[in-house]
């Protein structure tokens, strides 16, 4: 098996198309597909169910795809790692978020890092933690800033805690004050509010929506399916109220009423995350060190 023919099978795979996929990987459409009869053969099973305009994958084909993601990916890393200069003038890092550290806690540590190495190239991938998890699972992250507890059947990953945080309720000012006018607001006060919600997939969706069953109501939403910036708005427009992290609200708090949960309140824990079996890059491993540091 070469390692290109598994570019090859990943391009087809992603295009279902053997032309497209030869103009992708630059290579002539004959060869591309003598690469992958090739493969099939050296495999001893097809790898695709090719009909005249629709290319689909077999059931081998689909129990190779992830495999051969991961081994192109952690080629391409090790490329990096190798590229990288001694005093990390040059290299990437692929940093996952959820959408609200990135709005709060990245953009100083991330202003921080490009100061002092200007070299290293910063790739943002900004999703919900369950995606993160499969994204480093395939290779396709050096890092990520994911919510604990870990998704269950999560592949071998290594966290490390790096902030515990409150969540406040977020309003508009003009629209009548959550918790009945007192200074905090607990979760049965929000069975009479109609909340701005996010999508699924969000951790902050499954957070609130699990605290107010835990308080014995189903939330009613104004509207739902917005990401952090969309939720911010619709709130400053008076369509409802959001829970969202104490430091997002900080941070983009004009033209909002921040309001503390009454105790115990919500929290949750931010992790740092890398796959177990691979160490992240130099430059991974630098921004790490910030973050914990930070």
């Amino acid at each position: 098996m070469q390692f290109q023919q598994l570019q090859y099978f990943v391009a087809v795979a992603e295009t279902r198309h053997f032309t497209r996929a030869a103009e992708l990987v630059h290579v002539a459409q004959p060869s591309l597909s003598q690469q992958i009869k090739a493969l099939e053969r050296e495999l001893g099973a097809d790898l695709f169910l090719r009909a005249r305009g629709n290319i689909t994958l077999t059931d081998a084909g689909e129990a190779l795809l992830p495999l051969a993601r991961r081994i192109l990916a952690d080629a391409d890393t090790a490329r990096y790692e190798v590229q990288e200069l001694v005093q990390l003038r040059s290299g990437r890092v692929r940093l996952g978020a959820t959408p609200s550290l990135c709005t709060g806690l990245l953009p100083d540590v991330l202003r921080a890092f490009h100061d002092r190495y200007p070299g290293i190239q910063l790739l943002i991938e900004e999703s919900g933690s369950h995606d993160l998890v499969r994204e480093l699972a395939r290779g396709a992250l050096d890092l990520a800033l994911i919510v604990l507890p870990l998704p269950p059947a999560s592949p071998a990953l290594t966290t490390v805690e790096l902030l515990w945080e409150d969540l406040v309720v977020v309003s508009s000012p003009e629209a009548t004050a959550p918790g009945r006018g007192r200074g905090g607001v607990s979760i049965s006060d929000l069975e009479g509010e109609r909340l701005v919600m996010f999508r699924h997939g969000y951790d902050l969706r499954e957070l609130t929506v699990a605290a107010c069953r835990s308080a014995g109501f189903e939330p009613g939403f104004a509207v739902e399916g917005g990401e952090m910036d969309a939720v911010l708005g619709f709130v400053r427009a008076g369509l409802g109220v959001a829970v969202v992290p104490r430091m997002v609200a900080a941070r983009s708090g004009r033209g909002l009423r921040v309001t503390p949960l009454a105790r115990p309140g919500l929290h949750r824990t931010i992790a740092l995350a890398h796959r177990s079996d691979v160490a992240p890059p130099r430059a991974a491993r630098e921004l790490q060190r910030m973050l914990l540091e930070r």
